[in-house]
């Protein structure tokens, strides 16, 4: 969440004016209103700048007239409205009111100086769990027989996405994604908890080469009642360059994909586990696969796929599956490709959850 010009001292009295861009249930962006006002168009030099084709360049004009908030439209294209009904000249803009902008809506609240004091404090909290995960990333491998690159597009609401990839022996490689359910630092530091596990390769008697018997005491080590109702998903491969084998296992994760060189299709690549965390003395399988010379492998986590497109319908992973399937962009790495399409495909320019997606490659 972001707060507009909260250090001014805007307006006299301990209440604030502010319009709250709410993305699923939570705040995703809060604009506090000055006596200035506050413009909203799609670039600048407006005051809120909301990235929509359905918005004007000058849209609205929000205006505080007293202790009162009004609106006027500016010859917009597409019209401003408030509780569904078109603003026609100059209209006021109630607390509790929802201010309709093109395909985006601003909820009018009063928010106490002390409530956005604590949201400001919050994000921050966000922000650092933000940074540390992405410190404990691999970096991309660019070079040898096993290439990997990767993009990671944390959330505002930051989820519980963390992966990771590299050599167990000589001849075996490993990558993994884990995705904690739910929101918060409290989920990304569950995420790290488990990634440094994994990283470490310290997992107690356990096989790291064997995935089944990874997730399986992952199972044991992070059951949820022992963690704040916590659990997650987790995919988990280890590629034998002798055999040319992937052996997996996934746990209450969809597929990982496997994409021949010619990209003819691809290829689902998951076993039917549990989650992680839900039940304790579980027994978990894995599966197999070959891999052929020039092949690609994606693994991403669900906020890749699970959006609301601009026709207001909602993706499921086949529509993702399609875009894998897609030629490669000169000038763009294969995550950055698939990010920028879903992107543009994607009803709101910020995604809902992480966008966690890596790409290996198999000479």
């Amino acid at each position: 969440m972001v707060t507009s010009a909260r250090l001014m001292d805007l307006i006299a009295g301990d209440r604030l004016h502010c319009l709250e861009l709410a993305i699923g249930g939570d705040i995703e962006r809060r604009h506090v209103v000055s006596p200035l006002g506050l413009k909203i168009g799609r670039t600048a030099p407006a005051d809120v700048i909301i990235a929509d084709s359905e918005v004007s360049r000058s849209h609205c004009l929000v205006a505080l007239k007293g202790d009162e908030l009004y609106v006027s439209d500016l010859n917009s294209t597409n019209g401003t409205f408030i509780d569904g009904v078109r603003v026609t000249g100059v209209a006021p803009l109630p607390v509790g009111s929802v201010l309709q902008v093109g395909s985006r809506t601003l909820k009018h609240e009063w928010r106490t100086r002390i409530e956005i004091d604590q949201s400001d404090d919050f994000d921050r909290d966000l922000q650092r769990a933000a940074s540390y995960v992405k410190a404990l990333l691999p970096p991309p491998s660019t070079e040898g027989p096993i290439r990997a690159d990767w993009i990671y597009k944390p959330s505002t609401k930051l989820g519980g996405d963390a992966f990771g990839y590299g050599k167990l022996t000589d001849d075996l490689y490993v990558c993994y994604l884990v995705d904690v359910a739910g929101h918060g630092a409290g989920a990304a530091m569950h995420a790290v908890a488990i990634m440094n596990q994994l990283r470490q390769r310290s997992l107690p008697n356990t096989d790291m080469a064997q995935p089944e018997l990874v997730l399986s005491t992952l199972n044991e080590l992070f059951q949820m009642e022992d963690h704040d109702g916590l659990y997650f998903t987790i995919w988990y491969g280890v590629y034998d360059a002798r055999t040319r084998r992937l052996n997996f296992a996934s746990g209450g994760h969809h597929p990982a994909y496997l994409v021949p060189p010619d990209r003819p299709a691809a290829i689902p690549l998951r076993t039917r586990n549990i989650i992680i965390g839900a039940m304790p003395a579980m027994n978990f399988v894995r599966g197999s696969v070959t891999v052929p010379p020039g092949s690609s492998f994606y693994l991403f986590s669900d906020g890749v796929y699970e959006i609301i497109d601009k026709e207001g319908t909602q993706w499921t992973i086949e529509d993702f599956t399609s875009l894998i399937l897609q030629p490669p962009v000169p000038g763009l790495s294969e995550p950055q490709r698939l990010y920028e399409a879903v992107c543009e495909q994607a009803q709101l320019t910020t995604l809902e959850d992480d966008f966690s997606l890596v790409v290996v490659t198999f000479d």
